[in-house]
């Protein structure tokens, strides 16, 4: 019998785009980038969603909390992000650590890091202008966000 994992369990029909912690394992949190809203028919395109994952990823891992940078990816309904950092992180620093990077991809100009067909299984499917859009606005709504607000909804 296969286990529910923890978000399947949240009522996504309750999501709307914020930033949510999304669980706690040892010394590492989830964090729930969500740039979408569930199923209500918007989702990130796919070329976007790559070029993102691309920029957030190296900015993170470039920033000076990289050494507590766990993991940047991309959710499958593509409605958002994970960040998972280890818990040396206050949640006020993660919420800055997240305007950072995503005002950064927003602004950003020049070529893609890692985006070269031998850093890249899909190199072709980038999207830089609609990445820059979509990171736009996830910067405003990060601007609403804060420790108060990372609690997922319930019914």
């Amino acid at each position: 019998m296969l286990k529910k994992i923890a978000s399947f369990t949240i009522d996504h029909d309750l999501l709307k785009p914020g930033l949510y912690v999304s669980r706690v394992d040892g010394d590492c949190v989830t964090y729930d980038l969500r740039l979408k809203t569930p199923n209500a028919g918007d989702y990130l395109g796919q070329g976007a969603l790559h070029t993102l994952e691309h920029l957030i990823a190296t900015y993170v891992r470039s920033s000076p909390r990289s050494e507590e940078v766990v993991y940047f990816g991309p959710m499958g309904c593509r409605t958002g992000f994970y960040l998972i950092l280890r818990d040396s992180v206050s949640r006020e620093d993660a919420l800055g650590l997240c305007r950072e990077a995503f005002a950064f991809a927003a602004d950003f100009t020049g070529s893609i890091p890692g985006a070269r067909r031998v850093e890249c299984g899909n190199y072709r499917g980038h999207d830089l202008p609609g990445a820059k859009r979509e990171a736009a606005a996830y910067v405003r709504v990060l601007s609403a966000c804060g420790p108060d607000t990372f609690t997922y909804p319930r019914a």
